[in-house]
């Protein structure tokens, strides 16, 4: 079953009661099981959206960035004590490796242990870290493609495109960025970050701090009138709304989500919530 599934939509790191989770996705397609970001929360998605996780094959982080890799190293220990037996490929982009050593140091005494008294096969010896850079990441039945977007101050944040018997483009973390439209072309599904430009005031309240977190917000992300004109330069199938800023504010619902959307493109567009799955 080729599919996407959207287990957290929230944009930032914070969470709160009844709320949205930091982002994380799955793609299922042509037998290839790829998770897409792994914020707070991903494991219980992933089993929550019928996911074996010793069946994990392939994981993709798109930036640094907390709520883009909190709950990566949890997620494959976990898959580990489950009964993980083959290999995982985990791609990020620069910066990935030193993550996941000192991951693997801070867990040391407990994979010693377990090896030791389980039998289990060492960690280290079913993870396969590989960084990656704009262009072409993985050329085999499912061809996957980098391109950097701005996500400012962070350098390295990449956009991915994965090309099987479909076409699923994440947009990552990044400020509107018309060469996305090119990139994404053809897509079945464009999975695209957007902000609610009068929300931001908003978070900024809510978490108490200043200017600068608003100047970031602003600089770093895309509203949602962007995103669509994106999905409209693409000619996508369908624009699928994540990483939402805000998230979790009862002032805010799916109409306006759409009618924002509506202003740059009159394709079909769906607003993401925790769960959703989205057949291909």
């Amino acid at each position: 079953m080729n599919r996407v599934v959207l287990l957290g939509t929230k944009g930032g790191p914070a969470i709160r009661a009844g709320g949205a989770m930091p982002t994380s996705s799955l793609l299922d397609l042509d037998r290839r099981r790829v998770v897409v970001d792994c914020g707070l929360g991903v494991t219980k998605a992933l089993v929550e959206a019928g996911v074996d996780l010793k069946t994990l094959d392939l994981i993709f982080i798109t930036h640094l960035h907390s709520d883009h890799i909190l709950e990566l190293g949890p997620l494959i220990h976990t898959a580990w004590t489950t009964g993980l037996k083959t290999g995982i490929t985990l791609f990020g982009p620069p910066g990935i490796a030193e993550y996941w050593a000192g991951f693997m140091a801070s867990l040391s005494y407990d994979n010693t242990i377990r090896v030791y008294d389980e039998g289990r096969r060492p960690l280290d010896e079913l993870v396969t870290v590989r960084t990656y850079g704009e262009g072409l990441v993985l050329d085999d039945a499912l061809r996957v493609h980098a391109l950097r977007v701005p996500h400012p101050p962070v350098k390295d944040a990449f956009a991915l495109r994965f090309d099987g018997s479909k076409s699923v483009t994440f947009s990552g973390d990044t400020a509107y960025f018309p060469p996305l439209g090119p990139f994404a072309r053809g897509s079945d599904v464009l999975v695209h970050e957007a902000m609610l430009t009068e929300g931001v005031d908003l978070i900024v309240a809510r978490t108490g701090m200043g200017e600068k977190l608003r100047a970031h917000i602003l600089a770093a992300h895309t509203p949602v009138e962007d995103a669509a004109r994106i999905a409209r330069s693409a000619g996508v199938g369908q624009l699928l709304l994540h990483h939402l800023i805000p998230a979790d504010d009862p002032r805010f619902t799916a109409r306006d989500w759409q009618n924002r959307a509506a202003a740059g493109w009159d394709g079909r567009v769906t607003m993401g919530t925790d769960g959703m799955e989205i057949l291909l």
